[in-house]
């Protein structure tokens, strides 16, 4: 299992457990953690899975690709390490990730 910390607008720090190759936005969805609407179900066509990476996490998570940098055109308030939750594949090398959630998705 890998662990995930999602930490909200407000500071609220929300720590789950998912399976290696599982997305964050489908640990995210399991575990009901607010903050990700995921309303296309993981197909990388909405937007509303935005998550900020923190920054100890960017070097093994990487930039977003291609598809996915289109898709955060869409995103409200884009930053430097924003990533689509579920373009990001977990692995055991991530486990312990923190992401944070924007304020409001879409």
């Amino acid at each position: 299992m890998t662990a995930v910390t999602f930490v909200d607008a407000a500071g609220t720090a929300r720590t789950v457990e998912a399976e290696a190759g599982s997305t964050v936005m489908e640990a995210a969805i399991r575990n009901g953690v607010p903050g990700i609407d995921a309303e296309c179900g993981g197909a990388c066509a909405c937007a509303t899975c935005h998550v900020y990476v923190e920054e100890a996490w960017w070097d093994r998570v990487g930039p977003p690709g291609g598809m996915e940098e289109d898709m955060l055109d869409f995103a409200s308030d884009v930053q430097p390490r924003s990533r689509l939750s579920c373009q990001i594949r977990l692995t055991p090398d991530l486990d312990g990730l923190v992401v944070h959630t924007p304020a409001r998705q879409g």
